[in-house]
């Protein structure tokens, strides 16, 4: 069986670092991804999807340092859904990808060093 999200899209927000309790580093942030079609008239068309991203440990740390909103990136990871329960009862859930292999996929500036060569992948997961 296989379960793994590929995309390529823009971030939505500033990555937002976290630390378990225990210690452990964990950032959240959302991607935007587009498609484009021409309707029945010949108009361009176009949709944004928003997707949960979520990265565990280095790969975290790595988010954190050299990912801001807007900047295109690579990512792949298998898709998990999470559930939990408010205080009233009430359950809810939350459907991610958790990063496994990111790509920069922009470049910082045209002068200076491309971060498309930073690149990672892990093997990483907290379940």
């Amino acid at each position: 069986m296989l379960n793994r999200a590929t995309l390529i899209g823009r971030l939505g927000s500033d990555p937002e670092v976290h630390y378990t309790q225990s210690g452990e580093t964990f950032t959240r942030f959302t991607l935007a991804t587009n498609q484009w079609w021409k309707d029945k008239e010949g108009n361009v068309q176009e949709t944004t999807e928003w997707h949960r991203i979520v990265a565990w440990g280095k790969i975290a740390e790595i988010c954190g340092e050299h990912l801001s909103k807007g900047k295109l990136i690579y990512v792949e990871g298998p898709i998990k859904t999470r559930k939990w329960d408010d205080e009233q009862g009430n359950s809810h859930y939350s459907t991610e990808i958790v990063l496994r292999s990111l790509k920069i996929l922009d470049r910082k500036n045209q002068n200076t060093r491309s971060e498309a060569s930073i690149q990672y992948e892990t093997d990483e997961l907290p379940f």
